[in-house]
């Protein structure tokens, strides 16, 4: 565990229960696809030539004029027609249990226990929004600016969300409301002592 200085002033240790070893992979990555695929609108959506505008009457008669009969000007082989097979709204939601989701996630958080920073609570340390102070910081803690990092905080702090919110490489976080994806997506996760005891106490079951 690090100060705001950067300075190591003690050891923190996560312990949660994980999925066996064979089949860890498995389920976060079933909780990557379901998290990714819920997150579509499923709203893309093409024009049949049952509703593409006009094409009500017969371009030329059926037989006599050397052309291949047609009975629209709406019909997919033509210009301006409409789609075959073309996407239409749809649900792309898929479903995975509460107890198998919360199992992935601590799977995913225990695996990435070594790129995992703890530091002491600095929300303090931080009188008003300044970027640059809390890049210092992230700095001192031993990570480079251009990593992804994930912070994960125990509650709201306003001066921090300011400081962090123009940051394209930083993503803040709650410890009650973590998700698969973030986790695996960051490069470094930098947590508070207090926020590390909260994901114990939110997540272990």
């Amino acid at each position: 565990m690090r100060n705001w200085q950067g300075e190591e002033v003690g050891q923190a240790t996560l312990e949660l229960k994980v999925a066996k070893e064979d089949s860890a992979s498995h389920i976060v990555h079933r909780a990557l696809v379901r998290q990714m695929t819920n997150a579509r609108q499923g709203t893309a959506s093409t024009k049949t030539r049952a509703e593409v505008r006009g094409g009500g009457r017969k371009p030329w008669r059926q037989k006599g004029t050397g052309r291949a009969r047609a009975g629209s000007n709406r019909s997919p082989l033509w210009r301006g027609g409409g789609i075959i097979f073309g996407p239409k709204p749809r649900d792309y939601n898929l479903k995975m249990n509460r107890k198998e989701r919360r199992l992935a996630l601590r799977t995913a958080l225990q695996g990435r226990a070594e790129d995992m920073i703890v530091v002491e609570e600095f929300a303090d340390q931080l009188p008003r929004p300044k970027t640059k102070d809390l890049m210092d910081a992230i700095a001192r803690w031993g990570i480079d600016p251009k990593q992804k990092v994930l912070l994960i905080l125990p509650q709201p702090a306003q001066q921090v969300y300011l400081s962090a919110r123009n940051v394209p490489s930083i993503k803040l976080i709650y410890a009650d409301s973590l998700n698969v994806y973030d986790v695996l997506n960051a490069d470094k996760i930098v947590t508070t002592n207090t926020a590390l005891a909260k994901i114990q106490e939110v997540y272990s079951d």
